[in-house]
């Protein structure tokens, strides 16, 4: 831990002859050091004060959060010599001490260490001891209660333990992380941009001191002042020291945070730029971290990262882990937010910031800036980088109807650009957003909705009327696969539907179950521009579901669209599949209630994803001729839906999860079970077959943060053994 030790205006360095290196003197009565130390620092820290004419009475003020009040003072008696002790943890969020050595103007010594251990401290206490002969000793004791610990998550007492124990092993790996020789970021690397309007000396305070800890050469600091009327704020930068790398922006009128960030964006001289907001900290090793990944990727255009959640006095509430890049979420939430880094020739390029986007002006830039980039340009970099404070304070929580209807025109300019009409409603979380594609006179594709199905007259008839009666899409064609049927209701069902509809035919064909052969007779005698994949076990809940599904297509490269399926007590089935959970594949979030958002409440708006269900599976006609049939060999039952996704994701196609369709799915009720017999051993053999062909036991799925378990749907956070660092 490297200390910093910060004397006031009353306090002056001895200077006089034979004067030692720790010697001082008060001029005025309220002479004081502000001891600062980094988020990761050594846990002990020993002040070691004397009067050298006369007796002192030294005072500590211990931060609690909020700054160096005289409530929090520890005034000591009298004396000549103190030795003070303090614990101030190994890791957190408040990071300095103030020491007033008098109240009177006089001379003293004082000097600062910090060691890791007590054995080490008390070492350094003897050697005091022994040149300087009787001291008073003074212990401030631990000041955890003082020292905000990292993350603390509400979810349980267990999960804040492994919360907590999360982001000290990021902070110690980046701790140990060497650096890297440097050339694509030689020189001014990085500026980061604030815009400031009325903030609380505190969260400046916060700021200045986390950047500061960085201790990464080629970084500065900018903070624009947007024209402050708290007398507090202006003060604040009247009493700031000029620095090279910490310098401020001040401007006399109000603009709003677009205009103010831009005007500090004119002074950032780094080849690339990071905003941050006047309350928000930046995490231990941030930028090394930053540096590194950047240094590992010199083609990168942009870069995100995690975050912590904060409250007003920096005590955590929560931890986002992001995803890998995906546009499609993007549109849906803006769940990229800071920190991120962007190049300054491309913000040159498109213009800053605009104003008019008040409350989403971060979003708007986000869509014009990432507009156009390769997706392995956009890097996610799976560490906790900032901490952002969320006290209900901000503009956008504060007029949040503003701020949405702002997000929503800028999503409505980011499709027009692309000569996409749209409009944007509520997701199932209002405020955030769902993409309504206008066809104007465009028709409906036809879609080809092929059924495997045997007997099983009540599922085979529920979801038949459902699609003939309960279905607004206006063109398509119903082909039952049958591999077998002697039920003479069904029999006489198929018949029913051949003289009523001409977009219905039943084919049969007597032979074993196999799904993915099934399918193939039906992509061969569909006629469809587009292929849904249907099982006969679901249930229609909402008309217009069809439509959705075929709205997702438009979004560029999509291949495979699926839907948000429930069990019949209204619990989540199918919220998407990962790659990769139980070494094969699972549905993730399983049996949560029908609303659960999920992390960021990503599953209230549209995903990409790598994989979806077979059980209502749209795949579009370009990605079918692409990939061509189902593999009948490997996967006749299971796993066969997995296979096609992973083959579909490893040939480029975007593969979306909508939760705006919604059905029913009665799961395997017509097929029944594959855990005894000759069922178990194929099921065995085709799990294995997933393995050997795409490795899925070392698959790093995209959807889902690197950080998350695989060992169950509702995934918990694993503690890190080393740290992420992307690669394009």
């Amino acid at each position: 831990m490297t200390l910093k030790i910060l004397p006031n205006a009353d306090v002056q360095r001895e200077i006089s002859p034979g004067a030692g290196a720790n010697l001082w003197k008060s001029l005025g009565d309220d002479p004081a050091f502000e001891i600062r130390f980094a988020p990761v620092r050594k846990r002990l820290v020993v002040v070691h004060i004397a009067g050298t004419d006369e007796p002192i009475d030294p005072k500590f003020y211990v931060n609690r959060g909020r700054g160096f009040r005289e409530k929090d003072a520890v005034t000591l008696s009298a004396g000549h010599r103190f030795i003070i002790t303090a614990d101030v943890g190994a890791i957190g969020t408040i990071c300095s001490l103030r020491a007033d050595p008098a109240s009177f103007p006089t001379r003293f010594s004082f000097d600062v260490a910090a060691f890791s251990s007590a054995k080490a401290a008390e070492r350094h206490i003897s050697t005091l001891l022994d040149a300087h002969g009787q001291s008073e000793r003074v212990d401030l004791g631990r000041l955890a209660q003082y020292w905000t610990k990292l993350p603390r998550l509400p979810l349980g007492k267990r999960s804040k333990s492994a919360a907590i124990q999360y982001a000290e092993a990021s902070y110690r790996l980046a701790a140990g992380l060497a650096a890297s020789p440097v050339s694509s970021t030689a020189g001014l690397w990085l500026s980061v941009v604030v815009p400031v309007y009325n903030a609380p000396t505190r969260y400046l305070d916060d700021l200045v001191r986390s950047f500061e800890a960085q201790n990464e050469e080629g970084t500065e600091l900018i903070l624009s002042d947007d024209g402050s009327t708290s007398q507090e704020t202006r003060r604040w930068f009247e009493k700031q020291r000029s620095k090279n790398n910490v310098r401020f922006v001040l401007t006399e009128k109000n603009g709003g945070i677009a205009a103010a960030t831009n005007a500090g964006l004119l002074h950032a001289r780094g080849l690339w730029l990071a905003f941050l907001d006047h309350d928000d900290v930046i995490a231990p090793h941030a930028f090394k971290v930053v540096r590194h990944a950047l240094e590992q990727n010199p083609d990168a255009n942009f870069l995100y990262t995690d975050e912590l959640v904060v409250d007003d006095t920096l005590k955590p509430t929560g931890l986002m882990l992001k995803p890998a890049y995906d546009p499609v979420l993007l549109t849906g939430v803006n769940y990229i937010n800071h920190f991120s880094v962007y190049r300054r020739s491309r913000l040159q390029d498109i213009g800053y910031l605009r104003t008019g986007y008040d409350g989403s002006q971060d979003y708007d830039l986000l869509l014009r800036y990432l507009e156009g980039l390769p997706e392995n340009s956009v890097l996610h970099l799976p560490y906790p980088a900032y901490w952002w404070r969320r006290n209900g304070r901000t503009y956008s929580r504060k007029f949040m109807d503003a701020a949405t209807a702002n997000a929503r025109k800028a999503l409505v300019e980011r499709f027009e650009r692309q000569q996409q009409p749209v409009r944007i409603e509520g997701a199932l979380t209002n405020t955030l957003h769902r993409v309504m594609f206008e066809r104007r006179e465009t028709p409906w594709p036809k879609i080809s909705i092929i059924i495997p199905s045997k007997d099983s007259f009540d599922l085979i008839s529920r979801v038949l009327k459902d699609i003939f009666e309960r279905t607004d899409y206006p063109n398509f064609e119903v082909l039952v696969v049958d591999n077998g049927s002697s039920d003479k209701a069904v029999l006489d069902l198929y018949e029913h539907y051949r003289e009523t509809r001409q977009e219905f035919s039943a084919s049969i064909t007597p032979e074993p179950f196999n799904f993915s052969r099934s399918v193939n007779r039906g992509l061969r005698a569909a006629k469809g521009e587009h292929y849904l994949i249907l099982n006969n076990d679901v249930e229609i809940i909402e008309p217009d579901w069809l439509k959705e599904m075929a709205a997702c297509l438009a979004y560029e490269g999509t291949g495979i669209v699926g839907a948000k399926l429930l069990y019949p007590n209204d619990k989540i089935q199918h919220a998407g599949v990962i790659v990769g959970f139980g070494g094969l594949a699972g549905h993730w979030y399983m049996n949560k209630p029908k609303d659960f958002g999920g992390p960021m409440n990503r599953l209230h708006v549209r995903n990409s994803v790598t994989c979806v269900t077979g059980a209502v599976m749209l795949i579009s006609g370009d990605c079918a001729g692409a990939i061509g049939t189902f593999d009948e060999e490997n996967f006749a039952v299971a796993y066969n839906d997995v296979d096609y996704c992973l083959r579909v994701h490893k040939a480029g196609f975007r593969i979306i999860w909508t939760p705006f369709a919604c059905l029913y799915h009665h799961e395997s009720l017509s097929r029944g079970s594959d855990k005894s017999g000759e069922r178990k051993k194929r099921f065995e053999q085709e799990k294995d077959n997933l393995r050997r062909l795409h490795a899925t036991q070392t698959f790093e799925d995209r959807a889902i943060n690197p950080s998350y378990s695989r060992d169950k749907s509702d995934p918990k956070i694993l503690m890190p053994t080393k740290l992420r660092i992307p690669s394009m």
